[in-house]
């Protein structure tokens, strides 16, 4: 259960009415869910997020297997329900291997089908867990991915710190057929 109640859009401003119909014309189910039911509250900061996430998930560089390998290992290290639920469905439609996504929930090293998932796993491993890319992950990273790739993987791995952060503090629910994290 989530620690504030849901606002209604009756009760919203203009500016957050203006943003929760571009919010839920942008969505296959047309609903609000996950962190947007608390960024909603603060239309700067819906907006901000909103195109923050359209430029990471659909406008961004990064090929969507990696990106969504991104977004569940930050899931996995924040035990963010919502967050695995939603990535864990995306990332198999977009085709990464159900035994990667199954590794990195059980908090297994990934049987990888190519390097430049290793070194995404790795890049992002380190920085969750130690808060710094050492100097061989770097170089490595940079040679594969080159300096703006690898500021768009650092980008995603903040934003969904960030995701997993505000669905963390305000238990934000997964969906009912979430696969549970432990």
């Amino acid at each position: 259960m989530t620690r504030i109640p849901k606002i209604e859009p009756a009760t919203f401003s203009p500016e957050q009415l203006k943003l929760y119909d571009a919010m839920i014309a942008s969505r296959p189910d047309g609903k609000l869910q996950g962190p947007s039911t608390m960024w909603i509250r603060n239309a700067g900061l819906a907006a901000v997020t909103g195109q923050m996430a359209k430029l990471l998930r659909y406008e961004g560089k990064l090929e969507a297997t990696l990106f969504e390998m991104i977004t569940l290992i930050v899931a996995r290290q924040w035990t963010a329900h919502y967050v695995w639920s939603v990535h864990a469905k995306e990332a198999m439609r977009v085709g990464l291997g159900p035994e990667i996504i199954e590794a990195i929930r059980t908090r297994r090293i990934p049987p990888f089908s190519h390097e430049r998932q290793k070194l995404i796993y790795e890049l992002t491993n380190e920085l969750v867990d130690t808060k710094v890319i050492s100097d061989g992950t770097y170089m490595q990273a940079q040679q594969e991915f080159g300096v703006d790739l690898i500021l768009e993987i650092v980008t995603a791995v903040g934003f969904y710190t960030l995701i997993c952060m505000t669905i963390k503090t305000f238990e934000v629910p997964a969906p009912n057929d979430a696969t549970p994290l432990d």
